[in-house]
């Protein structure tokens, strides 16, 4: 805890000036590599909080709230705004700004995690309005650089600078931080008036830069990071952005990054041999304003200041259409954002922000930002993004090296004794056990055993080879220039044909004349090795040439395709909502179109039996090869379902209405076993858990309802093991964890069942018969102290 460890210490202004500096300029990778950040966090919103009141200080007050913002926007899970999760936040107006839009960057692209961090997100949000300090035309005390643009009219020369220094320096640095909000709302304003008047925009717009350069440049009034931050802020007037794209342009500014870079030498230093050696190290470092303790709001390092600002600019420039404009601003600042502590995250996160509104050019634009030789980027993924007819799929081989990477270097080895180091990083992989696998072939590159723990410097942004792969994996897919109809469509038809694929491979059947006699091994039906099954074999990935990935994994076929199926899943979840929508029409699609489900000639016991056999896990059917479409997507669904964020599960109903009308005791099942995993996740989502259970019922009502016809007649007993299902889930929920002697259903969820069993046959309503809110019928509601007080 850096303020309540080292208070005394930190009560030496020199001495906080220089510990602020070497943490926002240097140490931020290593605290985000041991997941300190948050709390660092706080303890600088204490420094912070102690400052921003305080008449002078606006040095030590600048530098905090910058590695605040730093730290604010590495953070890509939910924080609350006090430690304490109660009270009004200590943030500055500014600190408050960058909070909202970390939020919306993170719900966009990675979604909230947590069903409690769902509920605090309202109580958070009006903590930050609570205390936000700017409104339009507020006291007069803010008005004071408002009132010198006013005075200045175009010519600098009529104000007092000196004078306005020396107030400005008196001011708390919120104030001045306030002022500067509301001086462009009344520039703003005041270029509306002049054109109203009949002046030219473009003289306007070269006059208020001007004026701006004089504020920020030559007397070094106010900090061109607020200022930037404040403009981008008011992208509801149109003049905005464009006074922005002007401010970055100047060569006031281009020569102070060039002198930055010059200071501070190569971004990843720690490769050179040798002293580097700086031109003057005390201007690299700002300490040449250290004497001045009441300096007034410019200070040390703008343009080290700038490093989070620009990103924002480019978030702001896309949103408002501004391609144009932000490819040019990318292309201006490329060797500058080099030294961005968080660049791998900006191009990840503004990919899946604005994806599919991208084009093409401005993707490699985006990407070029990254230093390309270090990133494990596919072999062919350049051709894909840069190829001339962008309709055209990359080949399945692509889809399926993606995902051989991640089984080799994000999902946890099978034999996990075999694993060396800590099991955080997949860069520890080492070659697995010989235990029931074929030998690996010695691998090359970062997963290389030999390497073990990585130093927190060499993979700075994400942190871990095993984030960066799956990062890059990413990366590549949002990159690509076809739909995510396209890209998910390919996926899902790798983990369906996956088992086939590689023993057909392996055992070199492609194309081989025994190739019609092992069908009986693969049949698309469920049901073994069943005559009329050889004549339907599930076909391989047209398109991949597998020989050599089973040997580059180390694993045999039968494994392999389970950990394709997990990779899968993993990689689906990182991917924006579009991607999901897509993956729910796919699976619902071939789940729907399975042709022994379509097959009016098969038995009720036959497809019951199929069924039954589809719907094991992919791991046992692998071991005897007997893998199925239905079972390989079901268990696609569940690794997706368990990486996915609580708040993205809102969606996950669809492929139950895809699947709607069930007509069949078989896909009840089917529908079931896809949602049956889902539910003990959501026992405190209590909205989402009623809102799939409902569903569920449905399906229920579906083939069982009063008035129902089905094709053939299905008795209740059929379905026991589904009704036990549901009173055991209900008592889940209602207990929020493993079901007791006295869990009791909550009665929002007897009440939905209630109303369900209304619509049902009477011999499947006896069966949900104490599933009711109806004292009379139902032990649990009889028994339930709320049910039972409140009859009515």
């Amino acid at each position: 805890h850096l303020a309540q460890r080292n208070a005394s210490l930190l009560s030496k202004p020199a001495v906080t000036l220089l510990v602020l500096e070497i943490v926002n300029y240097r140490l931020l990778p290593l605290y985000r590599y041991q997941g300190k950040c948050k709390p660092l966090m706080y303890d600088v919103t204490k420094i912070i909080s102690a400052l921003k009141g305080k008449r002078g200080d606006h040095r030590v007050f600048r530098l905090a709230e910058n590695l605040c913002i730093n730290l604010i926007l590495s953070l890509r899970d939910f924080f609350s705004v006090k430690r304490e999760g109660k009270g009004p936040t200590e943030f500055t107006e500014t600190l408050n700004r960058i909070t909202i839009i970390t939020l919306a960057i993170t719900i966009k692209t990675r979604g909230i995690a947590d069903a409690d961090h769902l509920l605090y997100l309202q109580t958070m949000l009006e903590q930050i309005l609570a205390t936000s300090q700017h409104r339009c035309f507020p006291q007069h005390r803010q008005y004071l650089c408002a009132g010198a643009w006013i005075l200045m009219q175009g010519h600098p020369e009529n104000i007092n600078s000196g004078n306005l220094a020396r107030v400005l320096r008196e001011f708390s640095p919120e104030e001045v931080t306030s002022n500067i909000y509301t001086m462009v709302d009344v520039l703003l304003h005041h270029i509306h008036i002049e054109l109203q008047h009949g002046h030219s925009l473009q003289d306007l717009l070269l006059k208020t830069c001007a004026n701006l350069a004089f504020f920020v440049w030559s007397h070094e009034l106010i900090p061109l990071d607020i200022l930037l931050l404040a403009l981008i802020d008011r992208d509801d007037d149109p003049h905005a952005l464009r006074i922005v794209i002007s401010l970055l342009d100047r060569q006031e500014l281009q020569q102070r990054v060039k002198l930055y870079c010059m200071n501070r030498g190569p971004p990843e230093h720690w490769l050179y041999t040798g002293i580097f050696k700086r031109s003057d190290l005390q201007n690299a470092l700002g300490n040449h304003l250290s004497w001045k303790e009441r300096y007034p709001t410019f200070f040390d390092d703008i343009v080290a200041r700038l490093l989070p600002v620009i990103p924002l600019v480019v978030y702001r420039l896309i949103e408002n259409d501004a391609i144009e404009s932000a490819d040019r601003i990318l292309g201006m600042y490329s060797l500058f954002l080099a030294y961005h502590p968080l660049r791998f995250t900006f191009v990840r996160d503004i990919l899946a922000y604005f994806y599919g509104h991208l084009p093409g050019k401005l993707i490699v634009r985006i990407l070029n930002v990254l230093d390309l030789s270090k990133i494990p980027f596919s072999e062919s993924f350049p051709q894909h993004i840069s190829s001339s007819n962008p309709a055209i799929c990359p080949p399945p081989e692509y889809f399926a090296t993606l995902l051989l990477a991640l089984v080799n270097n994000v999902i946890p080895p099978l034999n996990s004794n075999s694993r060396t180091g800590s099991m955080g990083d997949a860069s520890n992989n080492s070659v697995r056990g010989p235990h029931n696998k074929t030998p690996a072939t010695p691998q090359s590159g970062p997963a290389n055993a030999s390497e073990g723990q990585k130093a927190f410097y060499q993979i700075q942004d994400p942190g871990t080879y095993t984030q960066l792969v799956l990062e890059t994996a990413v990366i590549e897919i949002l990159s690509l220039p076809i739909s995510a109809s396209q890209i998910v469509s390919s996926l899902v038809q790798i983990v369906v044909n996956i088992q086939p694929t590689l023993i057909q491979s392996s055992n070199g059947l492609i194309g081989a004349s025994s190739g019609a006699v092992q069908g009986s091994v693969l049949p698309t039906s469920p049901s073994g090795g069943s005559t009329d099954s050889a004549g339907r074999s599930t076909p391989s990935v047209s398109g991949i040439n597998t020989s050599s990935f089973v040997s580059r994994s180390g694993y045999t076929c039968q494994q392999l395709s389970c950990l394709f199926i997990q990779a899968c899943g993993l990689l689906l979840a990182q991917l924006p909502p579009e991607f999901h929508l897509q993956l729910y029409m796919e699976a619902s699609r071939i789940i729907k179109e399975s042709w022994w489900l379509t097959d009016g000639k098969r038995s009720l016991s036959e497809l019951d039996s199929a069924v039954s056999y589809a719907l094991l896990d992919p791991t046992w059917a692998s071991q005897d090869n007997t893998s199925t479409a239905i079972g390989n997507i079901v268990a696609l669904l569940h690794s997706f379902f368990s990486n996915l964020p609580q708040e993205w599960l809102e969606g996950t109903h669809v492929i139950i209405q895809q699947l709607r009308p069930v007509t069949s005791v078989a896909m009840l099942r089917i529908a079931f076993r896809i949602m049956g995993p889902l539910l003990p996740r959501l026992v405190t989502a209590h909205n989402l858990f009623n809102k799939i259970l409902s569903l569920l019922l449905n399906t229920l009502v579906d083939v069982f309802g009063k008035n129902t016809q089905p094709p053939v007649p299905v008795e209740a007993s059929e379905i026991t093991d589904l009704i036990d299902y549901l009173h055991h889930i209900i008592h889940y929920e209602g207990q929020a964890g493993p079901v007791q002697a006295n869990s009791k259903p909550r009665p929002e969820v007897l009440s939905i069942c209630g109303r369900a069993a209304e619509s049902l046959r009477p011999d499947v309503q006896h069966l949900l018969s104490h599933l009711k809110p109806d004292v009379n019928s139902s032990i649990y509601a009889a028994t339930h102290p709320k049910i039972a007080q409140n009859p009515s």
